[in-house]
């Protein structure tokens, strides 16, 4: 090539090159104007409807969506209507069906926040407003709210209008002790869960005399729990100015109303829009549970569901986080919105000439380069993950108690023969990874789930719920206990597992239930006939003496009641739940704690004097053999008020000889007279209010089994007839105490909530 020839190619290439930067700087500009364009057109978007053409979407500072509206014709139906009250600076909206003030509406979640008014009582006034959402589309929201009680030595309760309890909590103010500031712990204030589905509810407040000076005003209202975590508010005076409190309402509509809107095209049900059938309102205006519908706007659209055209396209495109720039790399891209969604298209650097001879040599140790970079990355990941597996189980066993553990097997308080150590993972597959479908129960401690281990036999997995140290106290304790029980009528432990974010234990499962599910709860298919009560009670009887008296350290078990008696495939008894119990030495006769246990089976001298004695596991089983007479619940408001608790009510039949008012009609059938009579006198004994004089559970368990062996009865009737009664020698405060339907509980094993849920539950 000449130098004419070269110079003119060098001249060729550079005009080239100027050529293609001018198309690139070209197209970069073009592709600027029409971002430019696009975000001009989707700021003028942006103002999307939110009520009917005409209609005031805005009072004050909220905004009214449809199907809420303000004025006629505005809103869906005349639940949904709002009065905007101008009177107020800005002006507030009002539910015209409730009354109640509007604090936001959201579209999104389904809710309407309005402030709802508190119960209160000081001295002897006391306000209540009993607020019915009954027969709309408006039921409280379960997950956002909380019951809520505030005051000293209270007793807040959520009734039905038929005055059965649906939930509650109790507050104390002892002395020494403190609230939290950031918890609702029962110091000063409690807190519970509301039912699903709630739409109309009560609300007592109860003083519960506890030997502590008691002042101020006691409150209980329902409230948005984020709300009132946020305040901080946990004291009387935090609120007493208050007379209403945020509560969160959810909403949905009427299918037959969304099927005619359907039909008459007043809403656009397209591509848009989705509307799933709801779950919730027992109203008696509604067909069935699935007659209400929630619509909102499908992925990729914006907007108002209920409005005709209300879910318009959203511009991917003019979003700073587009998804295309989060795609590019550095390449040169396109963005398209559609509709619905969006389309990139990518622009790379000029492709270079590719080279004509391809190095086999080259090829072959990038190849080799890459299988050994990726084996190597390989092995670093596993050793890593290996390593963090490691450190994150050592962890989880410290956070655990698994050093306390270590501190009891050194001690030898923790049989290890018996205890052992179960892997995580055979956990999770034998649960199906902790499946809610396996789950067989729920409490204050955590969830029994039921599993199959890789030997076939089936468990049940109790997952703790709390990671607090301090609370894991009541978890370890069971395995303390249980490591040295070996009784046929107490459940066993097979061992644990401390290596997750929560300690899980394996027990033997017991397939067929509570003995409260079989004497409270109608079972046609197997009925608890008299000799099986009976044998059941000699069952527990037995267990509890091998507990007070025959195992290697006397165990109160102090949560002694029929949800804690599971019955197995042969309708065997099994003592159950020992988070609470307690281990003594031979010559202590009593422990001291905080009063703890569940009202209607609590040791009124207990509850008085904080020491605990195996005749108050004696008091506790007394209630037990009641509940296996009668058929009655411990605690029921259905009685009347010197009767709400069992205990006193049946003592009050016995002194008016009246024994066979009470008796399940049932078991007169089946037993003798003679068997029946001698329980009860067993029971009277067993529920004696003087500790001294209540029998121990080695007289308690043989005078059953005589009682079993009886035939005539004629030694059963003059045992009969040696009972006489004692007048008590607890003061008044325990009748008042006796009457409430919730449980105290130690701060140190769990909350009072989750103690009055396990109880008050069961009066629905």
């Amino acid at each position: 090539m000449g130098n004419s020839d070269f110079f003119r190619h060098v001249q060729g290439q550079r005009e080239r090159e100027r050529e293609m930067k001018m198309v690139v700087q070209i197209f970069q500009m073009v592709l600027l104007l029409w971002q430019m364009s696009s975000a001009l057109a989707q700021s003028q978007s942006l103002a999307l409807p939110v009520a009917l053409p005409d209609c005031q979407a805005q009072c004050g500072s909220v905004t009214i969506p449809y199907p809420f509206g303000i004025g006629p014709n505005c809103y869906l139906d005349e639940w949904f209507s709002i009065s905007c009250n101008d009177t107020y600076n800005p002006s507030k909206p009002f539910l015209n069906s409730t009354k109640l003030e509007v604090l936001n509406v959201s579209m999104e979640l389904g809710t309407v926040r309005v402030n709802y008014p508190a119960k209160s009582t000081c001295g002897d006034m006391s306000s209540a407003y009993v607020m019915s959402l009954e027969g709309g589309p408006f039921v409280f929201s379960q997950s956002k709210n909380r019951f809520t009680a505030v005051g000293c030595n209270n007793l807040a309760l959520m009734t039905m209008v038929n005055g059965s309890t649906i939930g509650g909590c109790l507050s104390f103010c002892r002395s020494g002790l403190t609230a939290s500031s950031s918890t609702c712990n029962g110091i000063d204030c409690c807190q519970t869960t509301i039912p699903s589905d709630l739409q109309v509810f009560n609300t007592t407040i109860e003083s519960v005399e506890t030997g502590e000076p008691t002042e101020g005003c006691k409150y209980a209202f329902l409230v948005d729990r984020q709300w009132f975590e946020n305040e901080g508010l946990r004291k009387a005076s935090d609120i007493q100015n208050m007379d209403s409190l945020p509560v969160v309402l959810e909403w949905r509509i009427d299918r037959r109303t969304y099927d005619s809107l359907a039909t008459n095209k007043s809403i656009a049900f397209n591509n848009s829009t989705v509307c799933e059938s709801g779950s919730f309102v027992n109203s008696t205006s509604f067909s069935n549970k699935n007659s209400m519908v929630r619509c909102s706007c499908k992925r990729g659209y914006e907007g108002n569901p209920y409005l005709p055209d209300g879910c318009q396209d959203i511009d991917e495109c003019v979003d700073p986080q587009s998804p295309c720039l989060l795609e590019n790399l550095g390449y040169t891209f396109i963005c398209n919105n559609t509709i619905g969604s969006y389309e990139c298209y990518f622009f790379g650097p000029p492709e270079k000439k590719k080279s004509a001879v391809k190095p086999v040599v080259i090829g072959i140790g990038a190849s080799l380069g890459l299988l050994l970079l990726l084996a190597t990355a390989w092995w670093l990941y596993k050793v890593v993950k290996k390593r963090n597996d490691t450190k994150r189980r050592e962890k989880f066993f410290k956070q655990n108690g698994g050093f306390f553990i270590k501190e009891q097997l050194s001690s030898g308080e923790v049989n290890v023969e018996k205890i052992k150590i179960f892997d995580p993972k055979e956990l999770e597959k034998a649960t199906d990874h902790f499946n809610v479908n396996r789950i067989l129960g729920q409490g204050g401690q955590g969830t029994v789930y039921k599993g199959m281990l890789t030997d076939g036999r089936l468990v049940a997995v109790k997952k703790s719920k709390v990671i607090d140290e301090g609370k894991l106290r009541p978890f370890i304790n069971e395995i303390v206990i249980l490591s040295q029980l070996n009784h046929r009528n107490v459940v066993k432990l097979f061992g644990c597992c401390l290596e997750t974010n929560v300690p899980l234990l394996v027990y033997e499962y017991v397939p067929n239930g509570t003995l409260f599910e079989y004497i409270h709860e109608d079972n046609e298919e197997f009925p608890l006939l008299w000799d099986m009560r009976l044998r059941i009670a000699i069952e527990v009887a037995g267990a509890l003496f091998y507990l007070h008296s025959s195992a290697s350290i006397p165990i109160y078990h102090r949560d002694i009641k029929s949800t804690n008696i599971l019955l197995d495939d042969k309708y065997r008894a099994k003592v159950a739940d020992f988070g609470t119990s307690r281990s003594i030495s031979i010559d202590q006769t009593h422990v001291t704690t905080l009063v703890q246990g569940t009202f209607g089976y609590l040791d009124p001298e207990y509850f008085q004097s904080s020491q605990f004695t195996e005749k108050s596991d004696v008091y506790s089983f007394g209630v037990v053999l009641i509940e296996l007479l009668t058929s009655q619940k411990p605690i029921s408001f259905t009685r009347s008020e010197e009767g709400r608790s069992l205990a006193t009510y049946f003592i009050l039949k016995m002194e008016e000889k009246r024994l066979f008012d009470i008796v399940d009609v049932r078991i007169t059938k089946e037993g003798s007279k003679e068997q029946i009579e001698a329980v009860a006198c067993l029971a009277r004994r067993c529920l004696d209010l003087n500790g001294k004089r209540r029998p121990t559970m080695k007289e308690v368990a043989m005078e059953l089994e005589g009682i079993k062996k009886s035939v005539k009865g004629s030694n059963v009737q003059q045992n009969h007839e040696e009972v006489e009664y004692v007048p008590n020698e607890v003061t008044d405060p325990w009748d008042v105490v006796s009457t409430s339907s919730s449980s105290v509980v130690d701060s140190s094993t769990a909350s009072s909530t989750d103690r009055l849920l396990l109880s008050s539950s069961k009066l629905r």
